[in-house]
């Protein structure tokens, strides 16, 4: 099964981005940053969907 929120490391692996902007991304109104605790997640599935519609 696979994981469904990624952490800023494995985010910023899948985007190839660094931490500062991951944590700018998931802070963002995006829709897929996911907070718990003061920790940020990033939803993989709402992920591939923004990424899908922002795709140039």
């Amino acid at each position: 099964m696979e994981k469904r929120l990624l952490n800023i490391e494995e985010f910023c692996q899948y985007m190839g981005i660094g931490k500062t902007k991951a944590r700018e991304l998931l802070r963002g109104r995006n829709g897929f940053g996911v907070q718990i605790g003061n920790r940020w997640y990033a939803d993989k599935n709402k992920l591939d969907k923004w990424i899908d519609r922002n795709a140039a």
